[in-house]
């Protein structure tokens, strides 16, 4: 199995920017997809980013696309989001999620119980 820890959440203004980062222990994350997801107080978790084991493939939300970019590295064991132009609807709890199933087949990877690894997740909140 694989541990997930986040890091890198805070407090910004709208327009500024934040980075995240996503360390794994007990396992190397290259035989994962990585995966980031939001949730917002009484909403659903909601599918943001993700990469392809060796990070050739990347896929966004419409939301945050040409705006966050999701980064992998695997000699590190690391995964990052890094969200520019943040906005207030930003504001969420973002957590970082690994998956055994691969782009190209017949799993979208956007969907959260398509991941079997998931960090506790770090607070992001964008002020106006």
């Amino acid at each position: 199995q694989v541990q997930l820890v986040e890091s890198g959440g805070g407090l910004v203004q709208a327009g500024g920017s934040l980075r995240l980062s996503c360390a794994a222990s007990g396992r190397t994350l290259s035989i994962y997809t990585v995966g980031w997801f939001r949730q917002a107080p009484g909403k659903e978790r909601e599918f943001v980013a993700a990469i392809s084991q060796n990070g050739g493939y990347t896929k966004y939300a419409d939301s945050v696309k040409d705006r966050f970019t999701i980064s992998r590295d695997n000699a590190k064991n690391t995964g990052s989001l890094q969200m520019n132009s943040l906005k207030p609807e930003d504001t969420a709890v973002y957590l970082c999620a690994a998956s055994s199933y691969w782009f190209g087949t017949s799993y979208s990877l956007e969907r959260p119980d398509e991941f079997q690894y998931w960090g506790q997740g770090t607070q992001v909140t964008v002020s106006s």
